[in-house]
Order: structure tokens, then C-alpha cells, then sequence
């Protein structure tokens, strides 16, 4: 718990040499040093001091990255329908709360983290002697006053117990219950307890907190504490969020909302936007529609590329081609027609005509100095290529994106430079301005710069980015500032680096306030079928618009091959062949690990078979069919959903798609951390099977009785709520008929 741990490499052959050698034991142990007048032997060689981190297990140091938000994400809330006086929603964040208020209850984090220290310096057990061949033959010994120091040091480092340090998950497996409390282990470790001790005084904390919805804590094992619900709860939750199925199924916002800057999609101006802008664009709106839904208040960016040395060969190819371009009276009505064509005429004629060439450098001069013509005719450009992405927006669905391009930190650009050199952080490298951070080398060796001022005095990527990272998140309202809490940048993953860099040079800029994160969100390539670069037969890059208008084609083609859609209008196909073309795109990509590279198939996404768009479609397109036919609705009008009634639970596949259903706060929960969307996805399928296999082995329309056919009913209402609620955060419509 509260206490430094060692990486994981501590665990080798030479674990207590390692130990010695550990950054962050060197730190305590430095620490201790100072304070104390035990005489070390010697000292080693550090780098930059690691913060003493409330933790003590390998699996805390693992995770701890990935559970750093508040623990009640999702608030409990006590709320009425139509079945239960009154149902309180919870969620892993109510676990968790309880949990911590049961360390701080027990347990003295000073203490913890002493014992860990010493629990980590002792030497291990005898094992079978290996040969030793690093040829390092350095005394690891410690004495017991230089143990006592660095114990001391690592208590008075300690900090209060968090979240992570609760160790709740969800169970591995269905039988260990709906979560399990890992926290006993690492504290019995650190305290000299029984684990199985230790993890009976938190369930007897935790007992009076959950009895209302959880079954006795069961202890198992070495000290592992399962919690199941209680099946009476999980029917009432079910209840209530099938009586909002069209709604939020009941799910609450967060408790402390935060504000979010999204930053994705981000074409360039006068070129149209291609397969590769796919991923960002969609990756993007789905953890701006998840985290809008979760209650922070989110702003979505376009960083768009609106500014550069392109633009004067192509405002001098407009004083050619266009002068009325160049008049801020006339210039936004000008047509330009097609943009990529007129690009690669600007860029044939700059590439062979030096005249040419010669005004397009002094034509980027005039426009970063504001000449009217020259602003006039980048405007006239930006007006027309908006226009082309937002046809593609439209048909993405995508909705509330600001521009905000590169142009927009222009202002700030000088400034930034100018503050990184007063503080030392920015110097002259062969006659341009670089900041240099430690870690950071080329192929040779030497020292990679990054560079913020070019030696003609223009500014670079990292510059902007840089200037960004101020605006977002360091300057106040009054300033021109968002004061944003998290900043998410929806980038391929071959700008990792880049990012990184500059996150590090804001962050010793002092530009990000404690309590913001920049956290990069990469993605990896769309490939051809070949596992090749995605492109067309003449090898030129797909683009984005050619790539969706084959997929509503394909699906509307196979919509009319069916017999039963013969006498449907032509428009109703349109429709829903857009939504199943669009879906499944959006679907096979946001179904695959964002980081991994994936195979743009048509034939696997529109599938019917699998984890793919119109699977789920359909599958909520059946239920729909199950309620009207059970309800005796028209199929012409819009679904009426039942009113929710009690559920009776008379078969274990009942149960089952309940538990599934339920987890869906967790999902969310999880996305919202990770930002991992296939998440969404798997949830979607496994809910799917489960109602698959629970509409196999029950009858709806021949229940039992009135009263199960009803229980069965709110079953299908929930699910359908749930599909349809997951669906639209994914940014994909549903359709109650296929």
C-alpha cells in the first residue's frame, strides 16, 4: 500500500543486487542518507528522484496508471420506477469507496510502507545456486541501520491510502462473484499479518456498507475477498433501467464532472481527407460522446492544418487562377472547385517554375505578416475546404467539432519561445532554437533536438503543440484560456514520440497546472486486406469519401436482394443502407484495439456473423420484432416499449444476461480510464450471446404465465435499451427493422 515497490526486473536471478541498484530505493535510501548519520558505503549514481508512490505489490504498480480517476464515477442514486419504491444504482466506485474508508479505519499508512521497505530488503529464499556471469561482483549487503533509515524515510514518504490502493476488480471468473477485493495480500505482507486476517477485518468494515445489495463477503484463498450482489438487486436495477430504455437506463453522472479538450480528426486545408483520418475522427467522437454521457464537460477540437509554407504556393496559384480570391469582398464566394486537383497544380508549378517558386516564399511572407490579399485568399481556402469535410462529418454523424486550427496559436507562438529560453529550457543549435530533454537521442547517440524555432525564424509542429498545451490548460478564462483537467490528443500512434517530448517540455515549463494530465491516445494503421498500405488499385491513398460510399452501396445492394424487401421504398433502403454501411465501418474499427494495425475488409464488417455493426443491429432489430409481436404493435409505427415489471427469475440464462447488463456502469467506467473503446464493443457482443442464449432456453410469448411474459419482456427492453445506449455512444444510429 502506501510504501515504494521495486519493477518488476527486481524479481531476476540477482533480485537483491537489483534492489540495491532500484531508482527508487537509491532515492529513499538518499534520502535517508541525509537525515540520518548512518555511514553508507558508498553512494551510486542517480537520476531524475521518483516520487515515493502509495503502493506495495508488482500488481498495484501495475494497475495503478490505469485507476487514477476518483473512485465514484458513476454516482449512487436513489431513483423510482414503477416496480421497487426505489432503486440505488451501484457501480465498482462504490466498492471502492468503501474499501478506502476501511484502510484508512485499520490500517496506518506510515506503518505499511515501513514494513514493505523492509519486506522488499530482505533477502530472499535460498534457491539452487546459478552461475553468476555478469562478471559484477559489487557488495549488495545492507545493514540493519542503513534498513532502519531507509524504513523510516519510506513511513515519513508515505502517503494516504487511494483508490488503487483498494486493489477492487471485477471478478475473473463468474464463479468468484461480480468483484474481488485484492488488497489483504500486499498489507498482510507489509504489516506481518495472516492475509486471511487481514482480509476478514475489511469485511467486517465493508459489511454494513454493502449488505443492502451484496451476499456475505466470501474470503478465499490466500485472502482474495469475492462479492457477489444479491439477486434481488440486480432484478431491481434491471427494472429500472428498462424503464428508461429509450433514456440513460438510470445511469447517473459523475460526481465531480471535469472539463475535457478532445483533440482529433484534424485534416489539412485544401486536401481532402482520406483512410487515415478514419480512425482519429471516430475514435475521437466516441470518447467525446462516452465522456459528454458521463456528465464532464467536454470540448471537442479540430486542429486543423490551416497554416504553413503551402499555403503561399497555393495563394499565388490563386492569383492566377482565382483573383477574385484574393479580395476579402469576393473571395468567400469564389469557387474553387476541386481543391485536390488545384493542390497538385499549385505543387506541379512550384516544383519546376523558380519564378513561381520565388513568389509562392515571399506570398508565406506576406501572409504571416497579414496582408490583406494574401488573408483573403487563405480564407477563400479554408471556406471552401470546410465545406468538403463537412460533407464527411455529416456523413459520420459527427456533431459539435470546433475548428480551432493551427492558425489560432499563432499569437501565442513567440511568446512560448521567448519562455523557454528565460528559463533555460530553450538554447541555439546550429542556428535554430531547441529544447533538449534528458532520454532523448538519434540513431547515433547524440542528443535529439526539438526544435521550436527554425534558423529562418519560423516556428514548428512542436511550437504550436506547445502553445496549445498553455491555452488548454494553464491560462484562465479571462486570458483566452480553457482551464481544461485532461487534454486527449487522437493521433496515430507514429506520433507517439513527438508527443512525448513535448508533454515533458510543457511539464518542466511549468504550463501544466498539478491536477491536469495531456495524455496521448494512439491508434495504429488501417491496412489493405494484404496486411499492405490501404490503397487504391493506382496505389494513390483511398479516400475517406470514396471508402463510405462503398459501404452504403454494398449494404443497400444486399437489402434489396432480399425477397422479403421487395414491395419497401426505395428511400426507407437508402436509410437504413446508410446506417448499416456507416456502422459497420465506424463498428470494425472501433471494435479492434485502437493500437493495434487492423484489415479494412467489407465483407467481415457488414457481416452478419460475429462481433461486427449490423450483428448488433440485427440483434436489436430482433428484439424490437420480439416486443412488437408480443405487444401486438403495428410494425409501420415506432416502437411502444412495455412498461417495466417485476422481474422472476425461472431460468439461470435469465440471470446471466441480468449480471451482464449490469456491468455496463463498469464498462463505462473503464473506457472513460483507458480510453479503449473495443471495450464497448465486447460488452455489446457478450450481452448480445448472453440475450441469445436466454431467448433460446425462455419463451417470451409462451411464458408460463402472464407474469413471467412481462419478467421476459423487461428483459428484452433492457437489453434493447442497452444495445441502442452503447450503440449511440459508438456513434452508430439503430434501426428497429431490417
Amino acid at each position: 500500500m502506501c510504501s515504494w515497490t521495486l519493477p518488476a526486473r527486481a524479481f531476476g536471478v540477482s533480485r537483491q543486487k537489483v534492489i540495491f541498484r532500484d531508482p527508487v530505493f537509491q532515492a529513499i535510501r538518499r534520502r535517508a542518507l541525509s537525515t540520518s548519520q548512518v555511514s553508507f558505503p558508498r553512494l551510486f549514481k542517480t537520476g531524475r528522484t521518483p516520487p515515493i508512490s502509495g503502493i506495495s505489490s508488482l500488481q498495484q504498480l501495475n494497475t495503478i496508471k490505469r485507476i487514477q480517476t476518483p473512485a465514484a464515477l458513476f454516482l449512487s442514486t436513489t431513483t423510482t420506477s414503477s416496480t421497487s419504491p426505489s432503486v440505488s444504482v451501484k457501480s465498482m466506485g462504490y466498492v471502492q469507496d468503501a474499501v478506502l474508508e476501511a484502510l484508512r479505519e485499520l490500517f496506518d499508512p506510515a506503518e505499511v510502507a515501513r514494513g514493505a521497505a523492509l519486506a522488499k530488503l530482505e533477502k530472499p529464499k535460498k534457491k539452487k545456486k546459478k552461475q553468476d556471469t555478469s562478471g559484477d561482483s559489487e557488495d549488495s549487503s545492507i545493514s540493519e541501520e542503513e534498513k532502519k533509515a531507509i524504513a523510516d524515510m519510506a513511513a515519513k514518504e508515505a502517503k494516504p491510502f487511494s483508490i488503487a490502493d483498494t486493489m477492487v476488480t471485477l471478478a475473473t471468473r463468474a464463479g468468484f462473484g461480480d468483484y474481488q477485493v485484492n488488497a489483504a495480500m500486499g498489507l498482510a505482507k507489509s504489516l506481518g499479518m495472516n492475509p486471511r486476517e487481514c482480509a476478514s477485518m475489511i469485511v467486517e468494515k465493508i459489511r454494513p456498507k454493502i449488505e443492502d445489495f451484496m451476499e456475505e463477503p466470501e474470503i478465499a484463498g490466500p485472502g482474495f475477498i469475492n462479492l457477489r450482489f444479491k439477486p434481488e438487486y440486480l432484478t431491481s436495477v434491471v427494472e429500472y433501467m428498462a424503464s428508461d430504455p429509450a433514456g440513460r437506463l438510470g445511469l447517473p453522472k459523475v460526481s465531480k464532472p471535469q472539463k475535457i479538450i478532445i483533440d482529433y480528426s484534424s485534416p489539412n486545408i485544401a486536401k481532402e481527407m482520406h483512410v487515415g483520418h478514419l480512425r482519429s475522427t471516430i475514435i475521437g467522437d466516441t470518447l467525446s460522446n462516452l465522456l459528454s454521457f458521463s456528465g464532464h464537460d467536454v470540448v471537442r477540437l479540430n486542429h486543423v492544418g490551416d497554416w504553413g509554407t503551402q499555403f503561399g504556393m497555393l495563394v499565388e496559384h490563386l492569383r492566377d487562377e482565382y483573383p477574385a480570391a484574393l479580395s476579402l469582398e469576393t473571395s468567400q464566394d469564389v469557387d474553387l472547385g476541386d481543391l485536390v486537383e488545384l493542390y497538385k497544380a499549385a505543387k506541379k508549378r512550384f516544383d519546376v517554375d523558380d519564378e513561381f517558386k520565388a513568389r509562392a516564399r515571399e506570398g508565406v511572407v506576406n501572409l504571416q505578416a497579414g496582408n490583406d490579399e494574401e488573408i483573403a485568399a487563405w480564407q477563400a481556402l479554408c471556406a471552401a475546404s470546410r465545406v468538403e469535410y463537412q460533407k464527411i462529418y455529416d456523413m459520420l454523424g459527427i456533431k459539435g467539432l470546433q475548428e480551432r486550427g493551427e492558425s489560432f496559436y499563432n499569437p501565442y507562438l513567440k511568446d512560448v519561445v521567448e519562455d523557454l529560453e528565460s528559463k533555460g529550457l530553450a538554447v541555439e543549435s546550429e542556428g535554430a532554437t531547441a529544447v533538449f530533454l534528458e532520454g532523448y537521442t538519434n540513431r547515433d547517440g547524440t542528443p535529439l533536438p526539438m526544435l521550436v524555432r527554425k534558423s529562418d525564424g519560423g516556428f514548428n509542429y512542436a511550437t504550436t503543440d506547445l502553445a496549445a498545451i498553455r491555452q488548454r490548460v494553464e491560462m484562465t478564462s479571462e486570458d483566452g484560456g480553457e482551464r481544461a483537467n485532461r487534454v486527449l490528443y487522437v493521433t496515430d500512434a507514429g506520433q507517439a514520440q513527438h508527443f512525448d517530448m513535448v508533454f515533458s517540455a510543457a511539464k518542466m515549463a511549468g504550463y501544466v497546472p498539478e491536477g491536469s494530465s495531456l495524455e496521448h491516445v494512439p491508434f495504429g494503421l488501417v491496412q489493405g486486406e494484404d496486411g499492405k498500405k490501404f490503397a487504391t488499385r493506382s496505389g494513390d491513398t483511398v479516400r475517406l469519401k470514396d471508402l463510405l460510399n462503398e459501404a452504403v452501396r454494398i449494404a443497400g445492394d444486399d437489402l434489396r436482394a432480399r425477397t422479403e424487401n421487395e414491395n419497401v421504398p426505395d428511400d426507407v433502403i437508402d436509410q437504413v443502407a446508410r446506417i448499416i454501411g456507416i456502422g459497420a465501418v465506424k463498428y470494425a474499427d472501433l471494435s479492434m484495439n485502437r493500437e493495434s494495425n487492423y484489415r479494412f475488409s467489407y465483407e467481415r464488417m457488414l457481416s452478419l456473423n460475429g462481433n461486427t455493426a449490423p450483428y448488433m443491429l440485427y440483434s436489436y432489430a430482433r428484439i424490437c420484432g420480439i416486443i412488437r409481436k408480443a405487444s401486438g404493435q403495428e410494425v409501420v409505427a415506432n416502437i411502444k416499449w412495455p412498461e417495466a415489471s417485476k422481474i422472476t427469475i425461472t431460468d439461470e440464462s435469465e440471470m446471466e444476461l441480468i449480471r451482464s447488463i449490469v456491468r455496463l456502469p463498469d464498462i463505462l467506467t473503464e473506457v472513460e480510464q483507458d480510453l479503449y473503446p473495443n471495450r464497448l464493443c465486447d460488452f455489446l457482443f457478450e450481452t448480445s450471446q448472453k440475450f441469445n442464449k436466454f431467448y433460446e432456453s425462455c419463451s417470451v410469448n409462451k411464458a408460463e404465465s402472464p407474469e413471467v411474459k412481462s419478467s421476459r419482456l423487461t428483459l428484452c427492453t433492457a437489453t434493447a435499451g442497452t444495445i441502442r445506449l452503447v450503440m449511440n455512444l459508438l456513434g452508430i444510429e439503430v434501426v428497429e427493422k431490417m
